[in-house]
Parts: C-alpha cells; sequence; structure tokens
C-alpha cells in the first residue's frame, strides 16, 4: 500500500516522486513503462541521433494518415526510459512567453499566471549564470550556457543581427524576441535530464518505490474514487497496487489520456466501442491534441565547418570523443540544435510568432535519412497553431499504441504562418555572414519560390518538432479534463500531471514548463490533508 502512486517517470513524474518522498511519512511508488536511463546515449548529447532510432528507448509512435499533408504518417519519437522526454530531447531550456500562462489564467485556471509560475521555474532551477529577478540557483535542474559553440551556429546568429533580427542571450528574460544561443538542461557536458536532476538523488530514500519496464493497464476505482492501479510487469504478469491518497497520471499527452480510456474516462461512445465499463463520461479526453509542425530549410556548405557524414570529418570526430572522454567538452558536447531562436514574422505582432532551431548538419527525417557532406538546417515552427487533433484506442489492449491524429494544417492560417516562416528562414540564411559558407539549397530548393510552391513544400516535408499537449485539459469548461488543481473532473484521488494538462500550447520548448507542472502538482499534493 502506497499514499500516492506516479504512473509515468518524465519530465513531470521525476519531479513528483522526488518532491512527495521527501516526506518521510509519505510512501510513493513510481511506475515507468521504460527501463532505466543507464544507455550511454542518454547522457552523451550527441546520443540524441541515436536516441530517435531506438526501439527500447523511445515509443516510435506514428500518427494516422494527415490529410493536409498528403496522408503521410508522421513519426512521433517519445522517451521510453526513466526521464521520459527530457532523456531523448535536445535539451534547450525556454520556458515559453509570458503570454502563454497569463492566458491560462484568463481561461479561468487560478494560480497558473507567469507571475504565479516564475517563482516555481526559479526553484526549479540551477542556473550557473548565477541568481536573478528570471533565475534561480541551488534548484535540481541544471541550466547551462552550451560547452560546444559550433562555427555554423555562430554564423546564424550573424546572420540573424545583419537581416534586423534582434540578438539575445537569454530567451526566459525580461523579453523572449531574438536570435542567440541556447542555454541547455547540461550538468558537466552531460545530459540533465528530470530523471537526473530529480529522480536519481532521491532514488535511496527508503519510502520510494521505482518499478521499471512496468506497463500501467488501467487505474483502479471504487466508484468514482481511484485506489490504485494494474500494471504488467517485464515477465508479463499482471500486478495491481493500491493508494491510499491519490494515484498520479504523468505519462504524457499520448499515454495519459490513453490511459484514462483504458481505465473507462473519456467519451462514452468511444469507450463503448471498446467494451470498456463506463466509470466517468468526459467527452475531453484525448481531444484538444497541439503539437508545434516545423519545417526545415537545408543547405550544404562548403567550408566543412559543419558536422557532416563524410570520412574528412573522423578526424574531428575523433578528436571530440577525446575531449570529452578528458574534459567532458568538444563535439560530443552539442545538442546539434546550438542556437536558434523567437522571432516575427510581421514586426507588427504583439509577440514572436515563429521559433528558430539551427542544427549544424543536414537534418532530414528527424536525422534518420543520412546525407553524405556537410551542411546546415535551419528549423522554423509555428508557435501557437490553431488547428487540433485527437487521439483515440485502437483497441482495449494497453499495448497497442493509440490512433493520433494532430490534424496539421487543418486551420488555414497555420499553413500561412509556416509559408512566412520560411521566407524568413531564407531571409536569414542569404545573409552576408554566410557568403563564405553557402552551398545549394537541398530543401525547398532553388525552383521552390511562389506561395503555392512553398505551401507544397510544406505539405511534403513538414514533420513534428516534439511538443505535443493538450489531451487532458485543465479548465472547467465541458471539455475540460481537469481542474486547476489538476484533479480529473467527477473523481476523486485521481490528477493528471504533464503536458496534457495545458490547454493551449506555450511558445516554445516544452521540458521545462512539463517540469514546473511538476513542482506545482507537488506543492498541491503536500498541501491536500486527504
Amino acid at each position: 500500500m502506497y499514499d500516492t502512486i506516479i504512473v509515468g517517470a518524465g519530465s513531470a513524474g521525476c519531479v513528483l516522486a522526488n518532491r512527495l518522498s521527501a516526506d518521510p511519512t509519505r510512501q510513493v511508488c513510481l511506475l515507468e513503462a521504460g527501463p532505466d536511463d543507464t544507455s550511454p546515449w542518454i547522457h552523451i548529447p550527441v546520443g540524441i541521433f541515436f536516441m530517435m532510432r531506438s526501439k527500447t528507448l523511445n515509443w516510435r509512435y506514428r500518427t494516422e494518415p494527415q490529410p493536409h499533408l498528403h496522408n503521410r504518417r508522421l513519426f512521433w519519437p517519445r522517451g521510453k526510459t526513466l526521464g521520459g522526454s527530457s532523456s531523448s530531447n535536445a535539451m534547450v531550456y525556454t520556458r515559453g512567453h509570458r503570454w502563454d500562462y497569463d492566458h491560462w489564467a484568463e481561461l479561468g485556471n487560478r494560480g497558473w499566471s507567469y507571475a504565479d509560475l516564475l517563482p516555481l521555474f526559479k526553484r526549479a532551477q540551477n542556473q550557473e549564470r548565477g541568481s536573478s529577478e528570471y533565475h534561480g540557483v541551488g534548484g535540481p535542474l541544471n541550466v547551462a550556457d552550451p560547452r560546444q559553440r559550433g562555427e555554423i551556429s555562430a554564423v546564424f546568429i550573424r546572420a540573424a543581427g545583419e537581416v534586423g533580427y534582434p540578438l539575445s542571450d537569454d530567451f526566459n528574460g525580461a523579453e523572449q524576441e531574438g536570435v542567440g544561443f541556447y542555454q541547455l538542461t547540461q550538468k558537466d557536458g552531460q545530459r540533465c535530464s528530470s530523471a537526473r536532476a530529480y529522480l536519481h538523488p532521491a532514488r535511496a530514500r527508503p519510502n520510494l518505490t521505482v518499478i521499471t519496464r512496468a506497463l500501467v493497464s488501467r487505474v483502479l476505482f471504487e466508484g468514482r474514487r481511484a485506489v490504485g492501479v494494474a500494471y504488467r510487469d517485464r515477465d508479463g504478469r499482471t500486478v495491481e497496487l493500491k493508494a491510499r491518497r491519490e494515484v498520479v497520471l504523468s505519462g504524457g499527452a499520448i499515454n495519459s489520456p490513453q490511459l484514462l480510456l483504458l481505465s473507462g474516462v473519456g467519451p462514452r461512445a468511444e469507450l463503448a466501442k471498446h467494451g470498456i465499463p463506463l466509470v466517468r463520461d468526459l467527452p475531453g479526453v484525448g481531444w484538444n491534441l497541439q503539437d508545434h509542425l516545423d519545417v526545415i530549410v537545408a543547405h550544404r556548405e562548403r567550408r566543412r565547418a559543419s558536422y557532416g557524414f563524410a570520412l574528412s570529418f573522423l578526424p574531428r570526430l575523433v578528436k571530440g570523443i577525446i575531449d570529452y572522454h578528458r574534459h567532458r567538452r568538444g563535439f560530443l558536447t552539442s545538442n546539434l540544435a546550438e542556437a536558434g531562436g523567437f522571432v516575427k514574422s510581421d514586426p507588427a505582432l504583439p509577440l514572436p510568432n515563429l521559433q528558430y532551431h539551427l542544427t549544424a548538419t543536414i537534418l532530414d527525417d528527424h536525422g534518420r535519412r543520412l546525407w553524405h557532406g556537410y551542411g546546415y538546417s535551419l528549423h522554423v515552427c509555428d508557435l501557437r497553431p490553431k488547428s487540433r487533433g485527437h487521439l483515440i484506442l485502437k483497441s482495449a489492449d494497453p499495448s497497442a499504441p493509440p490512433l493520433i491524429q494532430p490534424n496539421y494544417l487543418d486551420h488555414p492560417d497555420d499553413l500561412e504562418t509556416l509559408v512566412a516562416g520560411v521566407k524568413t528562414c531564407r531571409k536569414v540564411l542569404a545573409a552576408p555572414a554566410f557568403d563564405g559558407y553557402r552551398g545549394e539549397e537541398l530543401f525547398p530548393g532553388a525552383a521552390t519560390q511562389s506561395d503555392d510552391a512553398l505551401r507544397e513544400f510544406i505539405r511534403r516535408r513538414a514533420e513534428t518538432i516534439y511538443h505535443p499537449v493538450g489531451t487532458c485539459k485543465m479548465g472547467h469548461d465541458p471539455m475540460a479534463v481537469v481542474d486547476d488543481r489538476l484533479r480529473v473532473h467527477g473523481l476523486a484521488g485521481l490528477r493528471v500531471a504533464d503536458a496534457s494538462i495545458m490547454p493551449t500550447l506555450v511558445g516554445g520548448n516544452t521540458n521545462a514548463p512539463t517540469i514546473v507542472i511538476g513542482e506545482k502538482a507537488s506543492d498541491m499534493i503536500l498541501a491536500t490533508s486527504d
């Protein structure tokens, strides 16, 4: 018997495990479907290239055919290990814009404004630059300047300045807008996942139990109260665990709604299709799905200053291995997306609507398709898409992935924003700073110039940049799944705490906000007496 059972050891789940088990009177159990985070590819930053390919550490989801993307089924990688996607992401530390959180509060979610959450961002953080109005020190999550600042990344920043974009050394300070090097969730040249930051320091506590390779199949209920979970262990046996106080779902935007549906919580008609007994009719479970759709402008590079797939790169690779082994510096500490920023497609806009990630290599199909030679790729995504998707069950088998329908570009404004985004990419990449480096534009390609041609290119090439949210929306409207204390509507003893509760997608990378959701949830749970 445990006081609290947490399902999912991802960005939020590890936070909860640490904060709740800090109370020695509270028995806490953390369940994770994947294995321990012992693979070296997790901890070596450049290992993200290999994490994309892992069949053990990656859920490797695929969407349903996308009607506005030529019916392509998009690859959706998600972390499947301690730390979740914080063990496989690009380690970029951004929080989004203060407007994002003030908007959540305006929707009726008390306690979720930027002013409410800033102290939690600071509490979570160990900012290596030191404390300030916007940054904290002494927290579990180490935030550092990149140890590797590649030549092409620096060229990109100069180019952005040449075309009039402001430069920034802090996207999480007074102003988000600007271009520069990203800060990273790294410590001593290694990845600082939520598992490393929060879970590992707490794992020896006698009141914390961590069980890996445990696929939770359903939440157990007595009436309308959650009282535990059932899971399949590594040998395929079904095990039941009971919770005195609460079950908290932290499986992320895919697994949390899937588990609610498997447990009889969701749209009545959808559950009936699979013969799942109804516990609570909540039509919003699995809906309101949002994600950042990303498109890339890629060039060959003439000076071999980028990270290339070529025999001539081998000496640099060997040096990088030696530098990493001896000093935790060099090429292997790169997150491959060292620089980027937040810009406006139109100066009249009140806040940035586009985000850049510059990768100093030719990136195609999430790095799974390799191009021989040297090059660079400028990603751009629409920060606040208007399209909404959903996910539903494929079957009542918990091992079967759900049917994921992001419905990308369903709203016509999203396509036009990306067209404008590609044009801004080209403007930056045509700046004088790139003159000595610029080779052939591989895609979209020189022949792709008109708006119609760019629209077609986007439909053929756009991909996720890994920020799904919203499928267990926080709010008080008929489609909300949890209230502003993250309690599932109409049920007792059950909360959701992960990116799925975001009512709207934040304008930036989602790892830091998800960690803060874990911090906020832990405060709420610790303040609850029952």
